[in-house]
């Protein structure tokens, strides 16, 4: 066993068990199951019940969190808190010696981010960035075969997703739906955080990941909700291989499965990350589906602790994804959209942009932002180049 994990099971503090939190719960309980984990310690500013833990012992629980790092003696910090608090507990964990799963997105800057990528990495630890789309083996799999030619060039890399969120989702915290709160950057939009991970893979895809691929960013940053961030837009980034377009909507009409779709000269490949599924179109043959696995971030953690395995997504793995963040963060604030381009669904308490769900297909397929596909309510778009 390498040194740096220890023997198993490795003692684990969760911060953040609300809310998403309950996600890394449930996942570190089934962990725990196999003998990997154990959950050493729970940080929350309200500590969690004997209810809400269930079959669960009470673990060591407190709202310090380097202080319950220090007392549990935590091999690994799971952090899934409020944006502007990623970078500060992160480093708190680092300068403790304790490896992290940091959720995304990592920073709500490009400046808080290395911030947080150097400081982790001064002090030696590991840290896995939670972009659980980057454990499917579709994304391998994907790129392997476009290396191949199978394709033919390349042209390109669309994704989209059409989502839909009530107006409870914007209310239930704070930080919800703002670019900023009390002074700190939270860049909590439709593109930064609920559909990260369309950008994360689409630009994984493209081989794009490091912060020095991107060349340039365009935006168009809507909403239809009474917030201060977005919740309707687009990015184009320009990178050394070929554009990456992601259209991306919390107001759709009839929401599906986000996806990718690469386009290449002589076929397509569309991937729904969120399902590992793929779809082979290449001219001259007959289209093919493929299932994929996936391996679990965390437990991928253990295993690079462990046993050696490689960490699926580092930080530095991450810096396109943080450069699309700085693009929509220096953006002007989103375009509020005219009444006339957003009704109320009956029943449900959501907005819906009308015709959206065919813009942000329409943008995957032809990798081009609403207002070249004709949406009379988008904005010349904002460029930002490095």
């Amino acid at each position: 066993m390498s040194a740096l994990g220890g023997p198993l099971p490795l003692p684990v503090v969760l911060a953040g068990a609300r809310g998403h939190g309950r996600q890394h719960l449930e996942n570190i309980r089934r962990l725990q199951d196999k003998g990997l984990v154990r959950l050493a310690g729970i940080c929350e500013l309200t500590p969690l019940t004997q209810e809400e833990l269930g079959r669960d012992q009470l673990p060591e629980q407190s709202t310090d969190f380097g202080a319950l790092l220090e007392s549990t003696g935590a091999v690994i910090a799971v952090i899934c808190t409020p944006i502007p608090t990623h970078t500060d507990l992160a480093l708190t964990a680092a300068e403790r010696g304790v490896h992290l799963l940091l959720e995304k997105p990592p920073a709500p800057s490009y400046a808080e981010f290395r911030r947080m990528a150097d400081g982790v990495a001064a002090a030696g630890v590991v840290c896995q960035i939670g972009f659980q789309s980057l454990g499917s083996h579709a994304v391998p799999a994907i790129r392997e075969f476009l290396a191949k030619g199978a394709l033919g060039p390349v042209l390109g890399v669309g994704a989209a997703g059409a989502w839909a969120r009530d107006e409870a989702y914007y209310r239930r915290a704070p930080w919800a739906g703002r670019r900023r709160l009390n002074g700190a950057e939270v860049i909590d939009g439709v593109l930064t955080n609920p559909l990260a991970h369309a950008v994360a893979t689409a630009l994984a895809l493209d081989g794009a990941t490091r912060a020095e691929d991107v060349e340039r960013v365009e935006t168009e940053l809507a909403r239809a909700n009474d917030i201060e961030s977005d919740d309707t837009s687009c990015v184009r980034v320009t990178t050394g291989t070929g554009p990456v377009t992601v259209a991306a909507t919390l107001c759709a009409e009839r929401p599906g499965e986000p996806y990718v779709l690469v386009h290449g000269g002589s076929g397509r490949i569309t991937f729904w990350y969120k399902q590992d599924r793929v779809l082979v179109q290449r001219s001259g043959r007959g289209p093919r589906e493929i299932e994929y696995g996936r391996t679990d971030l965390l437990e991928n953690l253990v295993e690079h602790l462990t046993g050696g395995a490689e960490l699926l997504v580092p930080p530095d793995s991450t810096g396109a994804f943080m450069k699309v963040v700085e693009a929509i963060r220096l953006a002007p604030d989103p375009a509020s959209l005219p009444k006339g381009a957003w009704g109320l669904v009956p029943g449900e308490n959501r907005r819906v942009v009308h015709g959206i769900d065919a813009l942000v297909t329409a943008a995957a397929e032809n990798l081009a932002l609403y207002s070249e596909l004709g949406a009379p309510w988008a904005l010349p778009n904002e460029v930002s180049t490095r």
